[in-house]
C-alpha cells in the first residue's frame, strides 16, 4: 500500500491517521451535506500538506453525486493530481483505488475529459 500521508503538528493533541481519515469520511458522508459544506471540506483538505486517502476522496465524490455537482467531483480529482506533486505514482494509485466508485457514479477523470491537455 502506498504511503500517502505525512502530517506535522505544532501543538495540540495528536490525531492518528485513522482518526483523521474517519473524521473526514464522516464529514463527507453526512446525508444532508450541502454545497457550501462540500466546498468548505474540500478547501480545508486542500490546505493540508497531504494527499487524502482514497476512502476520503470516495466519500467526497459520493457527496458530489448526492448534490449532482459533477464539476466539483472532477475538480477533486484535479486537486489530488496536483497535491501528489512530483510523486508520480500517487495519482495513478488513487485513480486505481477509486475506479469502481468512478464507474458506479458515472464520474470521468480529468484525463478522460481531455482536461489534462488544456
Amino acid at each position: 500500500s502506498a504511503v500517502l500521508q505525512a502530517r506535522c503538528y505544532s501543538h495540540g493533541s495528536q490525531e492518528s491517521d485513522e482518526e483523521f481519515d474517519a473524521r473526514w469520511v464522516t464529514y463527507f458522508n453526512k446525508p444532508d451535506i450541502d454545497a457550501w459544506e462540500l466546498r468548505k471540506g474540500i478547501n480545508t483538505l486542500v490546505g493540508y500538506d497531504l494527499v487524502p486517502e482514497p476512502k476520503i476522496i470516495d466519500a467526497a465524490l459520493r457527496a458530489c453525486r448526492r448534490l449532482n455537482d459533477f464539476a466539483s467531483a472532477v475538480r477533486i480529482l484535479e486537486v489530488v493530481k496536483d497535491k501528489a506533486g512530483p510523486h508520480k505514482e500517487i495519482y495513478p494509485y488513487v485513480i486505481q483505488e477509486l475506479r469502481p466508485t468512478l464507474s458506479e457514479l458515472g464520474i470521468s477523470t480529468p484525463e478522460e475529459l481531455g482536461l489534462d491537455k488544456a
